[in-house]
This record gives structure tokens, C-alpha cells and sequence, in this order.
């Protein structure tokens, strides 16, 4: 019997677009657009100046606080420009902006052959020095991740492949092209966290992913898991209590639980980190969609206009109704094709207006109760949109407006097509926790 939690929906998955298409190298960029801020917590404070050279790997965004991650640049070339540039979310960030000379010069790198003979300290630092945040999409610290307070011990590591969200196919690709990588650096973090036990969790329509990664864990205390195929099983919550039975109750974390987790693409880099001194500079980026002439998973140098990558791939199909930066369900739609991918960009979407996309106006809650079904933290989704729609901001942290992760699992199920995570976000921007 696959593992599951209560809640959650079924919507089409759409995986057969770009599932086939094995990772290639994008086209190196004439020149990228480097954010400072490309992860949850303090932004970088740039290390470098205009007319600068720097090499591939060195660091140009130094971080200024404990929860941050230093920045690199993905390419060997010339600073030609700083100043604030949007992100997909249209927030304006400071940006560093460089000119690819295309020699591909690297910054020395610190190897190590034999990094599992490395402390758990020495390996941390590692993961440090090279800026590795969560690849899932929330671009949180993974040093800070791994750097739990001594009174919560943590027995327990959770690869995270379910990669749950419509479209995406890039960690799909990795459990299918890297298997090996993905082992090395379970290891590794099973070294930093000083466990001894761990799970891959990966759902039922990726059986040949399952095969692969149980085949190269064998001979470990590495698990893998088949998950039911349900949205959203990737949710940190939602697999801790499909694949250990343990329940992160609201407003607490995994580490309550003595649990940590972590993305199929953040244990790969965790593994170049301690291998090759790598930095996170690039990224597998999923671009598909049924407006995309051809859909593909690219291996993209951090600072790659998203424009770039579309051109790339066939241009569009016909004119999309959207453009989103990550899966369909939380992603962001883009206004702007012109801003580049992050660290935590997992995917870019094309979709046309032919049932996919809604555009027409929502009307009121009629109190069907779908959303509550539907909602794999029990909220009561219907309230917290009325409540926020009627501007009783305050009135909605009563319904539990922090404990939402904003799934969207209650607006895809709304007959009344009512944007609720959009009023929910809204609630959230309005009052403090």
C-alpha cells in the first residue's frame, strides 16, 4: 500500500511533455543577471564593482546574516552593471549583471576525493561556502537547515523526489540520469546530521525512478519509498507523515519531529559541494507547457534570462495566457519574460487559454466545502478568502491564516473559481504573525 496523508487532490499531471527529455546543457548566456538575494533570509552585500573580472564559481554576494547564502558567479567574465532588476515574483532585487567572456575560467576550487572522511563540521562549511539553498522552489538556507539547536535532535533525513507539481520533470530526470549523486549525497548529509537513517520518497508514477535509486541504494540505510501519487505528497509535512508516520503540528518545523528534509536537486549539489568544492551556479530548469514548441529539462547557469531559455526551446506555440515560474500550483505568473533563473527556479511554464488557464471573474463562496476537503493542513480555506476578501485581516489568524502553505490545492477544487491563496497571501501581507 503506497504511503499517503489525508487531504489533497488529483490533478493532471501533465509529466509526459518533458519526461523523455534528457538534461542538456542550455546555451551559454552573452551575459546573466545575478541576484543578491536568491534565497529565504538576509540579502548578499556585493563583493565586486563594475568593470571587475571574476571567474566561474567565485563569490560576488557575500552573506550578511546567519540565515543567508553567499552568491557566485556562473560565468567567467566582466561586471558591466549593478543596480535592482525584477524577479519572477516582480520584486525588485539589487543584481549583479555579467558580461560572458565564454572562456569558462574557473575560481580554484577545494577537491576532495575522499570527503566522507571529512568531520560533519568540515563538510557543513562545504555546504556553506558554496550558497546551496532548497531547490524545491523555497530557497531556504541548506546550512541552516542542517545546523538544528542542540535540544532538538534530529534521527531521521527525507530525500524529497516526489516532485508532485504538474509539469516539472527536472528531479524526475536527475532520480532517472544521477542516481549515484543522489546516494553520495544522502551520505553526506547523513555524515553532517549524524543519522543513521534515511528515505528517498518518490511517487508511484515514477517507477522506474524507484527501481534506479533502490538499486544504487542497496548495501545503505537508505530507503526508498513509493508514494501515493497525490498533490501536494512533496509538501515537507505531507511526506514526513506519509513516509515516517510522524505529524509536524502547526506552527512548528521538522525538526520538532527530529526530522530534516531535503530536494533531490539540493542532495546533488550537496554531493558536488563536498566532492569538487563546487558552488551552486547552475541548475536543472523543467520548460514545458503546451504552448512550448519543444519541451525540455536544461542544465541553466544561474543569472540565464527565462526569455532566453523559451527562445531556446521553439519560441511559443501560439501566444500562452500565462507564463509561470515553477509548478502550476504555486508558482508565480510572470509579467515580464526578461528576468532570470535563481537557485530556486525549478521550472518555466507555458500554458494557453484552452481550459488551463482561468481568466474570467470569480464569484462568491457558496459554501460548498471543497476546499476544506481538499486541504491537507484541515483549514477552512472558504473562511480565510471571505475573511480576507471583507479586509478582516486580523479576524483570519483565528482560522489558522499562518498554518497555510498555500498549496493551492483549495483554489484548483473552487467551483466559484475564487482566487483563495492569492486572498490568503494578501491576509498574510496585511498583519504579523
Amino acid at each position: 500500500m503506497p504511503l499517503t496523508f489525508k487531504g489533497g487532490i488529483h490533478p493532471p499531471d501533465k509529466k509526459e511533455l518533458a519526461k523523455d527529455r534528457a538534461i542538456r546543457d542550455a546555451q551559454a548566456p552573452k551575459q546573466v543577471v545575478i541576484p543578491l538575494s536568491q534565497h529565504l533570509g538576509a540579502p548578499c552585500k556585493s563583493t565586486v564593482s563594475i568593470g571587475q573580472q571574476v571567474k566561474k564559481g567565485e563569490v560576488i554576494g557575500a552573506p550578511q546574516g546567519f540565515v543567508s547564502a553567499p552568491v557566485h558567479s556562473s560565468v567567467s567574465g566582466k561586471v558591466i552593471s549593478m543596480g535592482d532588476f525584477p524577479l519572477a515574483t516582480g520584486r525588485m532585487i539589487p543584481s549583479i549583471v555579467i558580461e560572458n567572456d565564454f572562456q569558462e575560467e574557473w575560481t580554484s576550487l577545494k577537491d576532495n576525493p575522499d570527503y566522507l572522511s571529512l568531520s560533519a563540521e568540515q563538510l557543513k562549511e562545504k555546504v556553506k561556502d558554496a550558497g546551496i539553498v532548497g531547490m524545491g522552489g523555497a530557497a531556504f538556507p541548506t546550512f541552516v537547515k542542517l545546523s538544528p539547536p542542540k535540544e532538538k535532535p534530529i534521527d531521521v533525513l527525507i530525500i524529497n523526489g516526489a516532485e508532485c507539481e504538474p509539469y516539472l520533470t527536472a528531479d524526475y530526470r536527475m532520480m532517472i540520469e544521477r542516481p549515484q549523486d543522489i546516494i553520495e549525497g544522502t551520505k553526506v548529509l547523513m555524515k553532517i546530521l549524524g543519522v543513521n537513517k534515511a528515505f528517498i520518497g518518490i511517487e508511484e508514477n515514477k517507477p522506474d525512478a524507484i527501481d534506479i535509486l533502490t538499486k544504487a541504494a542497496s548495501g545503505t540505510e537508505i530507503k526508498v519509498c513509493g508514494l501515493k501519487v497525490k498533490y501536494p505528497q512533496g509538501a515537507e509535512k505531507m511526506l514526513i507523515k506519509a513516509a515516517v508516520s510522524r505529524e509536524v503540528r502547526p506552527r512548528t518545523l521538522p525538526m520538532d519531529v527530529g526530522v530534516v528534509v531535503q530536494n533531490i536537486g539540493t542532495t546533488i549539489a550537496v554531493y558536488e559541494a563536498a566532492r569538487f568544492g563546487k558552488p551552486l551556479i547552475d541548475r536543472v530548469v523543467t520548460i514545458s507547457g503546451e504552448s512550448i514548441n519543444e519541451p525540455a529539462n536544461l542544465m541553466v547557469k544561474i543569472g540565464t534570462l527565462v526569455s532566453e531559455l523559451i527562445a531556446e526551446c521553439g519560441g511559443f506555440r501560439a501566444g500562452p495566457a500565462k507564463v509561470i515560474s515553477g509548478g502550476p500550483m504555486m508558482g508565480f505568473a510572470m509579467y515580464d519574460l526578461n528576468v532570470p533563473v535563481t537557485k530556486g527556479t525549478s521550472g518555466i511554464l507555458a500554458l494557453p487559454d484552452e481550459g488551463l488557464v482561468h481568466v474570467d471573474d470569480y464569484g462568491p463562496c457558496i459554501r460548498c466545502g471543497r476546499c476544506i476537503d481538499a486541504c491537507p493542513m484541515g483549514l477552512m480555506p472558504s473562511m480565510l478568502s471571505v475573511l480576507s476578501e471583507k479586509e478582516f485581516y486580523e479576524e483570519s489568524k483565528e482560522y489558522g491564516l499562518f498554518d497555510c502553505f498555500e498549496c493551492g490545492s483549495c483554489t484548483f477544487v473552487c467551483p466559484s473559481k475564487r482566487p483563495i491563496v492569492q486572498f490568503i497571501r494578501l491576509a498574510k501581507s496585511m498583519v504579523k504573525p
